[in-house]
């Protein structure tokens, strides 16, 4: 199984974060995993192709944003909330208001 690189939330930039949201799928993906807390790639991706998918969830981890995390054959995403509230406080929770 495959195993997912997360940056160090100390390295985590805002200009990744920002440009990570700057994207409506991943903006909806973030308020999706808000909402359920964790889900995983299928029930994220709203029909659209798995490359494309798979392109959306690699930004976002790359930002720091998700946690991706294999399970059997599916792969579980959650947001990395408590580490963003500690490293950016209020933020995430900004971010999520704002699209509610």
């Amino acid at each position: 199984m495959r195993s997912y690189k997360h940056p160090a939330i100390e390295d985590v930039r805002p200009e990744d974060i920002f440009h990570a949201l700057s994207d409506p799928v991943r903006l909806d993906i973030i308020r999706r995993l808000a909402a359920e807390g964790a889900a995983s790639c299928a029930a994220l991706d709203g029909g659209r192709p798995k490359s494309s998918m798979s392109h959306h969830f690699r930004v976002l981890r790359d930002a720091g944003l998700v946690h991706t995390r294999p399970e059997g054959v599916t792969h579980m995403n959650q947001l990395r909330r408590d580490e963003l509230a500690t490293r950016f406080p209020g933020l995430l929770d900004a971010v999520l208001a704002a699209i509610a």
